[in-house]
């Protein structure tokens, strides 16, 4: 992650063409299509990956996580039917990429990270931290979520799960998501799974993914 980011006009020509192939792919959410135009995503990687940081593919980043396909961030980002304002924990903050289209369309996003490295390095180096107010940094176990700051219209999960954590399920409004990406052995089921009025959820399975393994505690390092 760089703490200045100049984005040139050759990246943005890279970044269009990267939207077109997201769209080409199937994404028809045309905020989210605009979001990931407006968010330059070499900015969250190393300098050496400039040449290819617009390639629909997955980079590794610090800590053994990496920087997820930007089909994949579409697709969960789709999936959440984000409106203006409302209010989103993300699971796995990462490269802070995903957590930066979600600010792009306006939510309010509270991102817990795990990795300590990772956490340091991203509340200290983010870039665009003037620009996205409402996005705010959390170290901590992204099985147990932020209860404190519970409920939450949505919820997105950005590593594999082994089984969906009801304490995240606590944690949604009624008639809010959850989308996640549960093991189903060598890859990962996504799955929206909506909370009813009486607290009952409804699931919806979608696409196989493929992400890094969410790890349960914290990780003093």
């Amino acid at each position: 992650m760089k703490k200045h980011c100049e984005d040139t006009l050759r990246q943005q020509a890279l970044r269009k063409h990267l939207v077109q192939i997201v769209r080409d792919k199937g994404i028809k959410d045309e905020r989210v299509l605009e979001a990931m135009m407006k968010v330059p995503r070499h900015c969250f990687m190393d300098n050496a990956l400039d040449h290819i940081a617009y390639e629909d593919r997955a980079f590794p980043i610090a800590a053994g996580q990496t920087i997820s396909q930007p089909y994949t961030v579409a697709y969960q980002t789709e999936l959440l039917q984000l409106k203006p304002y409302e209010k989103v924990l993300e699971i796995g903050t990462g490269s802070v990429y995903q957590a930066t289209i979600l600010a792009e369309l306006r939510a309010q996003v509270f991102t817990i990270e795990r990795q300590k490295e990772l956490f340091n390095e991203r509340e200290k180096n983010y870039p665009f931290s003037g620009k996205y107010p409402m996005l705010k940094f959390f170290y901590g176990d992204g099985f147990k979520g932020l209860p404190t700051f519970a409920p939450f219209d949505k919820i997105l999960v950005t590593a594999a799960a082994p089984y969906i954590p009801q304490p995240l399920v606590d944690q949604l409004k009624p008639g809010g998501y959850l989308v996640i990406p549960v093991d189903e052995g060598n890859a990962q089921r996504m799955k929206r799974i909506t909370k009813n009025g009486d607290g009952s959820t409804s699931e919806e399975v979608f696409s196989l993914f493929h992400f890094v393994p969410m790890v349960e505690g914290k990780n003093s390092r």
